[in-house]
């Protein structure tokens, strides 16, 4: 690995990318200290304990949305502004043709769309989370509790948005990497180190002992995590394909055998965020509408992280959104025809309606592994933690996303490599 990053600090270009790469994400961390105004930080890492929804945010802006700086939104606006158009790019004509059909123009034209929706939800999100918030603690400082407050305070919060959302296209350009999926691996990886630091901090107090076990169970946890979810999200299904010879004049095509590769953990990350969102959405509209109500009462008290209620629930969502992503994204009939076309079939497999038929059953198998694997990751490590009363920076799902981020870097890098003729990571 040293001598693959060696042999990349060699080549000039590469060089240069991966000191952009570094460049802008110093930067964006150093634009997430900068505090947003009228709100105090401290009644706002105090309140967000009791939504879960906030807990993964703060996870993934890197402890920026507990501190309530400009980047306290982070990125996840534009990510849902992302899911939120491929949902309507399969069920609204226009933009499915637009997707598909467009080319490069058609790609720039959604990416526009993209950018619009993502600044929009992050006004929304900013005044939505701070008026509930302010509502149970009283976050906001008086002189900013009325309509310009909010205003200020939601185009901060948008601003700081926007700017994440162009350090991460930039990267993603210019750099290594996907930049956006790059600015959540530095946040998750911050919160991290920052639960790590706080661990060995506390070999040095009174409770020395029980500082030493957390920083065992953080280590032992993070180890296990990232060594599980690389060896599955590297895991995939190869399906043989036989192709057949074919004679063009006097030359001879074909007769080779390879294979469709289907990757077990095809689904990504996705379902767990679709599930916490969903999750979060009842009790949020309750707590923005009456957070003193007998139902948001019996919400908080019932669905919380530590619930058995919440994680049954949690882990139904996360097995139908597995499907429910598989089914737009995957499809067995294009790749039957595309085998069918070039002239190969798999062995055994009738082409055809017979060969979509055995794909559409393979990917399912796959996907009843991959949300079982998804719902396990998301409920089972929190119960641990809870009964052996030690409280961990990070979710498993956060582990997820960072272990998947850093094997895609990986990948791009080794690419890049692999065509200057040096060997790589794998």
């Amino acid at each position: 690995m040293w001598e693959t990053l060696q042999n990349a600090w060699r080549v000039k270009d590469i060089r240069k990318k991966l000191l952009y790469t570094f460049g802008m994400l110093i930067l964006f961390r150093l634009v997430s200290v900068i505090p947003a105004p009228g709100i105090d930080s401290a009644k706002v890492s105090e309140a967000i304990r009791g939504y879960d929804v906030l807990n993964l945010v703060n996870m993934m802006t890197g402890n920026s949305f507990a501190q309530m700086t400009i980047m306290a939104m982070g990125i996840t606006p534009y990510i849902n502004a992302s899911i939120i158009m491929q949902l309507l790019a399969v069920a609204i004509p226009a933009l499915e043709r637009l997707s598909k059909d467009g080319g490069e123009e058609g790609r720039k034209k959604i990416n526009k769309i993209t950018r619009y929706v993502t600044v929009a939800l992050a006004i929304l999100q900013s005044v939505g989370i701070i008026m509930t918030l302010n509502r149970s603690m009283q976050v906001l400082n008086p002189d900013y509790n009325n309509f310009w407050g909010y205003t200020l305070i939601a185009l901060v919060m948008a601003g700081g948005t926007a700017l994440a959302m162009w350090i991460g296209e930039r990267i993603t350009k210019n750099g290594i990497g996907n930049g956006i999926s790059l600015l959540i691996f530095v946040g998750i990886v911050s919160n991290l180190f920052n639960g790590i630091l706080q661990a060995i901090l506390g070999l040095f107090t009174d409770n020395a002992s029980q500082a030493l076990v957390h920083l065992i169970v953080i280590l032992l946890t993070t180890i296990v995590i990232v060594a599980l979810v690389t060896f599955v999200d590297m895991a995939e299904r190869r399906i043989k394909v036989q192709y057949a010879k074919r004679v063009v004049g006097r030359k001879m095509y074909g007769g080779q055998s390879t294979h469709i590769p289907m990757k077990l953990l095809a689904v990504g990350v996705l379902p767990l965020i679709f599930a916490y969102s969903f999750m979060s959405f009842p009790g949020t509209i309750m707590a923005m509408i009456n957070s003193n109500s007998g139902a948001y009462k019996w919400w908080e008290a019932n669905m919380n992280q530590s619930s058995w209620l919440y994680a049954v629930i949690c882990a139904l969502l996360i097995i139908g959104f597995s499907y429910f992503y598989t089914a737009i994204t995957f499809n067995a009939e294009d790749i039957s025809k595309n085998v069918q076309q070039q002239g190969g079939h798999i062995p055994g497999v009738r082409s055809g309606a017979a060969t979509t038929m055995y794909l559409n059953r393979t990917s399912k198998r796959l996907t009843l592994f991959a949300a079982l694997f998804l719902a396990i990751l998301a409920t089972v490590p929190t119960f641990v933690w809870s009964a052996a009363k030690v409280t961990i920076p990070f979710g498993a799902s956060s582990i997820l996303i960072a272990v998947q981020v850093a094997l895609e870097t990986m990948r791009q890098l080794e690419a890049q490599m692999v065509v200057r003729h040096y060997k790589g990571f794998l």
